[in-house]
């Protein structure tokens, strides 16, 4: 007898679940959908912290949520783990003709348009968070040529837009917002061309701006500082200390 895979066992224990527990057999795909971008949310983070045991744990977790949205499917009939499947395999060929004698390699967007996704920016989900969002934008728009042709472009443009926010400062909140739009915008363009995804590298300096943050205020606590009393001259020194430590 065949051994199942992942996908079956995972498909197998969400028919179980529905039928002997009510909760599950209540879930709908609405329901379950802010549970899946929390999965999601967390496999995220278990990636970017570069930790294997919990990158094992959370593809678990998004594998049920796969495996119960082939299980509506199927049970909706409108689709099955097959058919998913299927178009997944052709769809992948369609994009790789070399690798399967179906053609020469393509450009993406020859691919795009052949499969009638409209225009370059068409596809991309309108609730992508605005940071993956911007780095999305610049990457289709650089796959057809609008580009600079290295970093000094978009470097420059950064140049350019702080100096427009500056301009803007004290001004119309409205012209502000605008101008700092796209000045984020200029800087995800510079962190696309050196090959860096602004998302998880945001994350990663949040993360030590807090860290060394709640480091100030063990230190202020230790040297007996009020931290809202202190003041920035002296809140800026003890950061310098914390920052030279780590």
């Amino acid at each position: 007898m065949q051994e199942r895979s992942p996908l079956e066992r995972a498909i197998a224990m969400v028919r179980d679940l529905r039928a002997r527990c009510p909760w599950d057999r209540a879930q709908t795909r609405e329901t379950l959908r802010p549970y899946l971008l929390e999965e999601v949310h967390e496999l995220d983070q278990a990636i970017g912290d570069r930790d294997p045991t919990a990158i094992r744990r959370e593809v678990g977790d998004l594998l049920l949520h796969l495996a119960w949205q082939l299980v509506l499917g199927a049970d909706a009939h409108e689709f099955t783990p097959d058919d998913v499947a299927t178009d997944l395999e052709a769809k992948m060929k369609r994009r790789h003709p070399h690798l399967y004698d179906l053609g020469p390699q393509e450009s993406w967007e020859v691919l795009k348009r052949r499969e009638g996704a409209g225009g370059v920016l068409a596809g991309l989900p309108p609730n992508l968070p605005a940071l993956l969002m911007a780095y999305r934008l610049g990457e289709r728009a650089a796959a057809v040529g609008f580009d600079w042709p290295g970093v000094e472009g978009p470097v420059e443009k950064v140049r350019e837009e702080l100096g427009e926010v500056e301009q803007a400062l004290g001004g119309d909140r409205n012209a502000l917002e605008h101008e700092i739009g796209d000045l984020l915008f200029a800087v995800v363009n510079v962190a696309r061309k050196v090959g860096v995804v602004p998302g998880p590298a945001l994350a990663r300096a949040n993360q030590r701006f807090r860290s060394r943050f709640e480091g100030v205020e063990r230190l202020a606590e230790r040297r007996g500082v009020s931290v809202p009393d202190a003041g920035l001259e002296v809140l800026d020194q003890l950061w310098e200390e914390v920052k030279t430590a780590t």
